[in-house]
């Protein structure tokens, strides 16, 4: 969740750290500090807030050094506040650290090290590391030896950078279970947590594994092993553009994300569909083709909008692979001593690829013998490297904490393995040239969507002060209603459910009256007169109706108040089309309500702690 940038080479650390720290700001976070080496001393500058009151302070200090590393916190022991900010320090101010993820045992260490008299001032877990390795750091131990005797004695994840007073010219970082990503160029060395803070610096990296350690100095990066194995790494090269972390004229990255997603849905099929010849070829499975062909069923694992695609995908790969799909939400998964087998194919849907649950998840699936696959977005992503295979969803860049494009692209991508294991599979009946023709066909209908954007604006500010929304679908669109009431929950605040339409009659009928809005996502389908059943309860007892419904539909206008139409799609893509009027409602209200839409409260875009 948290953002870590560090820097040493021959350039002023200063801008260096505070602009990759504003790279980061969309992961969420609650303050920030740095730590810089000058004048044969660690000076720490901390504050609760924005990073821009941070660079106030640091610009007042005029504090100048060419090696510095900085942080920002969202969390997690310790409320928000100066003294448990990041970098900690040990007792005699020589060490600094700046650490993402939870030590679970950090509570008994502590204890043990009041007990040796060392002196701690915030109530984090990271401050343990701090003491840990002062204690360790004796005459003749390197810091980096120091560093890995502390992290023998730590349970739990952390991704985190140390920096000493009597090694100026070293950062040492280390890796378990929270992504860092190295950087090289002529004039220096990066650490960050996230290749959107290093960009703008250099493209060439490599990235940490779990159980690595870094010894960055100006001479050069040295990466070893816990066990002080030296690890040869390969230095990849960072792909995507500036330009796409920029707002590029929109008022929010959300909206502007929003807009991309006619383009993120073709590059998602892009060199995958062939419309002509009715096939999909995706290179990171032709490998488990086999699996596929043999397996007992598919399990989709994610959280959040990644679990919301996986019910989607559910319905695809049942309906037209004619092959048994469960879907799990990823942070219960291994706490319920799941039955998986080897004919078992398990894929891990996250846009980040680093989400602490679903890799925990895929951990497991994997010990018990499953086929492993990830389906993510962020390149050499954990989820990406510890997989047998997969797919990426190749949506660029998403800053907006509240996911968009993303959610979009990993339907795409879905529907695609859909026909490729049906066809692998035999399954009768599939018209694979049509369905790739209906794939291909929805860049073009999600900008029709997107046209109507005006009407939606107007319809966001009739409800802003609503308390509280209802939001109904049936089949393959009862995941749109759960995605549209978290896009509503997460950016606006207000409380949102979403349930089948048909389970309306179950309980939450007793909430209709004429002060709810209820939104329907009411295709014209094979179970369309259902869905207009279940609006006439609520017209009935006075809800206040928005439906999502075809351009072709006489009949709508005459049960709902407003009407957002969208093109016809074949029913189990239609979700990759009507939840775009759902996401631009919810940006739309939050907006009207004066929210922050791209860093909403409490949230953080990769949640890399559990």
């Amino acid at each position: 969740m948290c953002g870590i940038v560090g820097y040493l080479g021959r350039r002023e650390a200063v801008p260096i750290v505070i602009e990759g720290l504003k790279r980061l700001e969309y992961r969420g976070y609650d303050s920030a500090g740095v730590a810089l080496f000058s004048d044969g001393a660690i000076d720490v500058v901390k504050r609760v807030g924005k990073v821009s009151t941070l660079e106030e302070a640091l610009r007042a200090r005029g504090l100048k050094a060419t090696i510095g590393i900085g942080h920002t916190r969202w969390a997690t022991h310790g409320a928000p506040s100066e003294i448990n900010a990041h970098p900690h320090l040990d007792c005699r101010s020589d060490i600094a650290v700046i650490h993402n993820g939870v030590l679970e045992n950090y509570s008994s260490l502590k204890k043990r090290l009041l007990e040796n008299g060392h002196r701690f001032v915030s109530e984090t877990d990271t401050e343990v590391v701090a003491h840990l390795i002062e204690g360790l750091y004796t005459t003749g131990t390197s810091l980096d030896q120091a560093v890995r005797l502390a992290l023998q004695q730590v349970r739990g994840t952390y991704g985190l950078v140390v920096m000493s007073r009597r090694e100026p010219d070293r950062l040492i970082a280390a890796r378990r279970g929270s992504p860092l990503v190295l950087g090289y160029a002529d004039d220096g060395y990066f650490i960050a947590s996230d290749a959107s803070a290093l960009i703008q610096h250099t493209r060439k990296v490599t990235y940490l594994e779990d159980g690595e350690l870094a010894i960055i100095s100006r001479n050069g990066i040295i990466t070893k092993t816990l066990d002080d194995v030296e690890v040869r790494k390969a230095v990849e090269e960072v792909t995507f553009e500036l330009e796409q972390i920029e707002r590029g004229g929109y008022d929010h990255f959300m909206l502007k994300e929003i807009h991309e997603q006619p383009e993120t849905i073709r590059n998602a099929m892009r060199g995958r569909l062939l419309v002509e010849q009715g096939e999909v070829k995706l290179g990171g499975l032709d490998h488990v083709r086999k699996k596929f062909v043999q397996a007992r069923r598919i399990i989709l694992l994610g959280c959040g909008t990644s679990w919301h695609a996986g019910l989607a995908g559910e319905y695809m790969l049942e309906q037209i692979a004619k092959i048994p799909t469960e879907v799990e939400y990823a942070s219960e998964f291994r706490y319920r001593n799941p039955v998986i087998t080897p004919d078992d194919v398990v894929f891990a849907i996250s846009q980040s690829g680093e989400t602490a649950d679903t890799l925990a998840a895929l951990r497991e699936a994997k010990a018990r013998g499953a086929t492993v696959l990830g389906i993510v977005n962020v390149v050499g992503s954990t989820i990406a490297r510890e997989t047998e295979g997969g797919v990426y969803i190749h949506a660029g860049p998403e800053i907006g904490v509240a996911s968009t494009k993303a959610f979009t692209a990993q339907l795409t991508v879905l529907a695609m393995v859909t026909l490729m294991v049906a066809r692998w599979r035999n399954v009768v009946g599939v018209d694979q040239k049509l369905l790739a023709r209906e794939l291909a066909s929805l860049p073009e209908k999600v900008a029709r969507v997107l046209s109507r954007y005006d009407l939606i604006k107007r319809i966001a500010e009739e409800f802003k002060d609503g308390r509280n929304f209802l939001y109904l679908g049936r089949g393959a669109n009862f995941p749109v209603a759960l995605e549209g009431a978290l896009k509503l929950k997460e950016i606006s605040y207000i409380h949102a459910e979403g349930y089948p339409a048909a389970e309306m009659k179950h309980g939450p009928i007793a909430l209709i009256d004429e002060h709810m809005p209820v939104v329907f996502i009411v295709p014209k389908d094979a179970i369309y007169e259902k869905v207009i059943s279940n609006i006439e309860e609520v017209r009935a007892r006075r809800g206040r109706i928005i439906a999502i419904a075809n351009e072709d539909d006489d009949q709508i206008h005459k049960l709902a108040e407003f009407v957002i139409p969208v093109p016809r799609t074949y029913g189990f893509f239609g979700p990759i089309v009507n939840v775009v009027p759902l996401q631009l409602l919810a940006y739309s209200i939050a907006v009207a309500r004066g929210t922050n839409v791209d860093q909403p409260r409490n949230l953080a875009k990769s949640v890399t702690v559990e």
